[in-house]
């Protein structure tokens, strides 16, 4: 019998992906749909990053690029996390990737063997647990609710943490909450992580720049964890860049070799024109982040205000990114007009994008099934109307 592999067949397809999909489909039929499910700022790239784009094919940039990616853009990157991170690192540990999500996923394939655990904090970014289990790694979930602003706390993960524990993830800002880890919370982790040398720890730090406290806090600040801490980040949120495709990892040296040697065999370097284009975003000027920042912010004030009015959700108020995540266990085993039954959030999010015409994601993709996000990265006019249909369509659940 033909079959695809075991491999193939145990992971999930994407949540998010899957409703974005949906959406378009509802719109090509001629549906004016609301789409809140995808996550990408909906700002063209800036101008400067553009112009070095259409710079780099004049001068003929259409060659392979090293598998690392070039080394100016690579030297930008160490120039970034040293001015806007106070890290230290060399060219050398550099690598960079087609997305910040290849490089989340060339690090555990590089760190992962089969049974290793591999912490996740929930909620969770839907690829981690997909990724960890391409790696052959088992996930340890800690879940952490609305109640603590879905952010785990030192004694979750001293609880969590076992002889085979190999990795954690951390993402903040974070994708699908908004959370966003102060130092002193990420001091009381690495607190712990101090005493587990062999722990390995992945920071995605791709929302880094949405960020509405005033301080971006990576945890391989702490000189304890510096050594084998991987920092994820790339250009797609904060500069409009989500086509572009550029991510990249700042690891230790060994593991940076790894993740070369990985990616050489099945991607080689991003694309050429890309990497020129990110040189320009990193060391150019960065006016533009603060202005796209301060839309999300206006807009998360916006979002938050309109859904905390609804009977039922339970909202927290994020402190980055842009997405809300509320609570909606109100609305959990409630019938629609139309007989059918809200089970899950995947039901309601179903029932959201056929009867309000508003995509959004349920939780449960994210280790969060009460939940459901709603990305704000849309415009203002467009997040009233959501939200006002999204009002009407829970209240007239029963």
């Amino acid at each position: 019998m033909l079959q695809v592999s075991n491999r193939i067949d145990k992971l999930s397809p994407s949540e998010t992906l899957a409703m974005s999909q949906k959406s378009a489909e509802l719109k090509a039929q001629g549906v004016d749909v609301i789409n809140l499910s995808v996550g990408e700022p909906d700002f063209y790239t800036p101008a400067h990053i553009k112009e070095a784009a259409m710079k780099a094919i004049t001068e003929n940039y259409s060659f392979y690029s090293p598998v690392n990616g070039y080394s100016d853009l690579r030297q930008a990157i160490v120039e970034k996390l040293k001015r806007d991170n106070s890290l230290d690192y060399a060219v050398e540990q550099i690598v960079v990737s087609n997305g910040a999500k290849q490089s989340v996923c060339n690090a555990l394939l590089a760190i992962i063997n089969p049974g290793d655990e591999v912490i996740v904090p929930a909620p969770y970014w839907v690829s981690y647990v997909e990724m960890v289990k391409l790696a052959e790694g088992k996930n340890i979930i800690i879940q952490a609710g609305i109640e603590q602003d879905f952010k785990i706390t030192p004694q979750q993960l001293k609880a969590a943490i076992t002889a085979r524990t190999k990795a954690i993830i951390l993402c903040s800002p974070s994708n699908p909450t908004g959370s966003v880890y102060s130092r002193k919370e990420l001091q009381g982790l690495a607190e712990v992580l101090a005493g587990h040398p062999e722990i390995l720890i992945l920071s995605d730090e791709i929302y880094e720049h949405i960020n509405y406290t005033g301080t971006h806090e990576s945890i391989a600040q702490f000189d304890a964890l510096a050594s084998r801490t991987i920092v994820i980040n790339g250009v797609s949120k904060a500069y409009a860049m989500t086509g572009w495709r550029i991510g990249f990892i700042a690891a230790p040296q060994w593991i940076a070799k790894a993740c070369n040697k990985l990616q050489g065999q099945y991607t080689s370097g991003p694309s050429s024109i890309s990497q020129k284009a990110a040189v320009a975003a990193f060391a150019g000027d960065q006016s533009c982040v603060a202005e796209m920042r301060q839309a999300f912010l206006r807009r998360r004030n916006l979002v938050a205000s309109l859904c905390k009015d609804i009977p039922g959700l339970k909202v927290n108020m994020p402190q980055g990114a842009f997405y809300l995540f509320p609570q909606c266990s109100a609305y959990i085993g409630t019938t629609a007009p139309d007989g059918r039954a809200i089970a899950d959030s995947s039901d309601l999010a179903m029932y959201l994008l056929e009867t309000a015409h508003v995509a959004t994601v349920g939780g449960a993709a994210f280790g969060a099934p009460d939940c459901l996000r709603l990305s704000y990265a849309t415009s203002d006019e467009s997040l009233v109307e959501a939200i006002k249909r999204i009002r009407q369509a829970l209240l007239a659940l029963k």
